[in-house]
């Protein structure tokens, strides 16, 4: 993946760190989830839920984001594994969590784990003019003008 998409994804998703999450051999369906981002991380992103969480057992995993604006759009495969680094765990806990989980970042039902991000597809939406015209027209556009597309780890 280009360089400039990822720094785009990872802006966006900042600004909007929501991600709906799902085992992959689960038939759940998936549950916004609130991400837990790290600019020094590569890779990574993380979250708090109770350790009763349809996601909680963990194992290859499937996260879709849809930022604000809807000009960011992501499919990411990875693996939920448990965060045991209690540095991490102190790092990532701030007030919007605690209102999840008002018994503290030690309580025992607490459970912390760390997305690990293989691979992903991210769409960047930013229609060209001539794309616009197209699109306000009803003449067909080509996937050059509504944007950018990769794939790979970002």
């Amino acid at each position: 993946m280009d360089k400039d998409t990822r720094e785009t994804f990872w802006k966006a998703f900042q600004d909007s760190p929501f991600i709906m999450m799902r085992l992959e051999n689960s038939n759940e369906h998936a549950e916004p989830m609130t991400a837990q981002l790290d600019r020094d991380a590569h890779h990574a992103i993380w979250f708090f839920l109770a350790r009763d969480n349809r996601i909680a057992a963990g194992g290859a995993a499937m996260g879709q984001v849809s930022t604000k604006g809807h000009d960011v759009f992501a499919c990411i495969l990875g693996n939920l594994v448990e965060e045991t680094d209690t540095s991490i765990r102190h790092k990532q806990w701030n007030q919007v969590v605690e209102s999840w989980f008002p018994n503290g970042k030690n309580d025992p039902n607490v459970l912390m784990l760390r997305f690990d991000i293989k691979d992903s597809e991210v769409w960047i939406s930013d229609m060209s003019m001539k794309g616009k015209f197209k699109m306000l027209t009803g003449m067909p556009i080509k996937p050059g003008e509504a944007g950018e597309h990769a794939t790979g780890p970002v």
